[in-house]
Parts: C-alpha cells; structure tokens; sequence
C-alpha cells in the first residue's frame, strides 16, 4: 500500500492512509489478531457479527421501502 505526500502535507497523506485502512479492514483485522480467541469463540462472533449485519440490512430495507411510499 503506498500513499503520495503532496507539497509537504503529511497530515492529509496520514488521512489517506487511515481512509484506505479502514477501507481493507485492515483495524479490525489487527483488533481480531491482538489476542489469541479459540476457534468457538471466533465462531460465535462470527455468527454474532452475521446477525449484526442481517439487522442493519432489514432496517435498511424498511427505511428504502420507506421513502418510495
């Protein structure tokens, strides 16, 4: 992964550089590896996050079907 510094602006290479992180997942993947978890426990956050995201796209749903009423 590369970032360009333009004209001297660390801070917005910085910025882009988090940008693009967060956009591979690359935080939670470091989050995920900060501890040893057995295979069951990362079973169950697996099916816990599953559930998460199954809830987020029903609300999602619901709010579209929403707005075409």
């Amino acid at each position: 992964m590369e970032v360009n510094v333009v004209n001297n602006q660390v801070e917005q290479a910085m910025q882009r550089l988090k940008r693009l992180l967060i956009k591979e997942g690359m935080f939670k993947e470091l989050k995920k590896r900060r501890y040893y978890a057995k295979p069951s426990i990362h079973n169950k956050l697996k099916r816990e996050e599953a559930e998460k995201n199954r809830h987020k796209e029903r609300k999602r749903a619901l709010a579209r079907s929403r707005n075409y009423l």
